[in-house]
């Protein structure tokens, strides 16, 4: 029985079908749609992180070779292991590592709908040690909260079935990195700190788990097949430790084919600005062994008095903060400097958001970095909006910062959209 619109009660009885009907009709034959390699398997949205959504469009054959191999290499899989991602299966991670992936290699996956920090985070380890996972793949937002869970700590050493820990979505800042390989962990399980994009289909870079090196803040080396670069604006190779555009020679399987409905934007997006390279939008930089170490998008580089700073550096820095769970940073125009520090700061449940926090955390940033790096202003909140891959939206954290809560453009992809209404109601006051 249902309500209609007019307050009326139809009767639904005539629209139903009977299943053991339904089963007797039905063909014991399943015969599956062949289809080219080039064929569209799904077409996924990115986070529009830092614009319009783009609807980029995976191929059947190559994504699947790509996922499949992936998985199984660079987590070290073997047939009895026990795997869990926590990521949204509607999204790329939840796509390729959630799905595709583990299940193209014959894994037993774990799926799980609801909040994993029920009772403060304890919620994941008694379901890590309910079913025995060994492999553990989610993303910095969630580490970071679990850091903040004071009494955690006292829950870790059930999970001995962990064998091999993952992150995905956003750097993983170097505290983070030390909780969960040393706390979370337990000081067994190798970190593959994952670096990709939806528009990759798959991990692109990652440390090698074979011969493992402990790296913290390092998003590892290219996978096999694949040639990572970081460049400059004239295309010229960055040196060691000199941030520039992260780029990729040469394509791979997993990559995208086209952005729907639009292969102009595609080609523009992603192919045009250097002739030769994939463009992934990121900045990095890279050791002399080659190890890659993200700072974040390339759009979110700050110029301070002359002085180039990557966001990621000084969110590292106020996450490090004891009280911090997550931060945002981004810049805004300042008559004197060019561009100020703006710093959004999620402090944990036991933190009271006060002017003493604010001026102990710029000093925590003083201290780490120095001066040029300390937020001209700081928004203490509860939580930062985020897409459902985990990653910040920092263009609505930056219109929220200059007052323009009018046209914050195409928020579906939000995770948490509720968050913005708190930012936007806080910078008011």
């Amino acid at each position: 029985m249902i309500f209609n619109p007019l307050g009326k009660i139809d009767d639904l009885y005539d629209h139903e079908l009977n299943w053991h009907d339904e089963l007797n009709k039905a063909s014991e034959k399943n015969e599956p749609t062949v289809l080219s390699s080039n064929d569209p398997l799904f077409i996924l949205y990115t986070s529009g992180s830092t614009g319009t959504p783009k609807g980029l469009v995976h191929s059947s054959g190559g994504y699947l070779v790509h996922v499949h191999n992936t998985f199984k290499d660079l987590f070290n899989f073997k047939q009895d292991d026990i795997y869990w991602s926590t990521a949204d299966i509607g999204w790329i991670t939840g796509h390729s590592y959630g799905v595709y992936g583990p299940l193209s290699n014959g894994a037993t996956i774990l799926i799980f709908e609801g909040n994993p920090l029920y009772e403060d985070g304890i919620n994941i380890n008694s379901l890590i040690e309910k079913h025995q996972v060994n492999i553990f793949y989610t993303a910095p937002t969630l580490i970071r909260s679990l850091m903040s869970k004071k009494h955690l700590k006292n829950h870790v050493s059930t999970k001995s079935s962990l064998k091999v820990l993952g992150s995905v979505g956003e750097p993983l800042n170097p505290e983070a990195w030390s909780w969960y390989y040393n706390d979370f962990g337990q000081q067994k399980c190798p970190i593959i700190d994952t670096w990709w994009q939806t528009e990759t289909g798959g991990i692109l870079i990652a440390p090698k788990i074979k011969n493992y090196k402990k790296i913290a803040g390092s998003a590892g080396t290219s996978i096999n097949g694949t040639e990572g670069f970081i460049i400059n604006n004239h295309a010229e190779e960055c040196k060691p430790d000199e941030e520039g555009f992260l780029v990729f020679r040469d394509s791979w399987p997993g990559q995208a084919i086209s952005i729907f409905g639009d292969h102009a934007r595609f080609e523009k997006t992603y192919f045009e600005q250097f002739s030769g390279f994939y463009c992934s939008g990121d900045g990095a930089k890279k050791d002399l062994q080659n190890n890659f170490f993200i700072t974040g998008r390339i759009d979110d580089v700050l110029n301070v008095s002359g002085h180039r700073m990557g966001t990621s550096e000084i969110e590292s820095a106020i996450v490090s903060h004891k009280s911090v769970v997550e931060a945002g940073v981004i810049g805004i125009p300042d008559k004197v400097k060019g561009e100020a520090i703006f710093a959004f700061v999620a402090v944990d449940d036991h933190t009271k958001k006060t002017t003493d926090l604010k001026v102990d955390i710029k000093n925590w940033v003083k201290k780490e970095i120095g001066a040029l790096a300390i937020p001209s202003d700081i928004e203490l909140v509860s939580e930062l909006p985020k897409t459902r891959s985990g990653k910040i939206m920092r263009r609505i954290l930056k219109k929220i910062a200059i007052n323009d809560f009018d046209n914050f453009g195409d928020i579906s992809t939000l995770a948490n959209p509720e968050s913005v209404n708190e930012l936007i109601s806080l910078k008011k006051q």
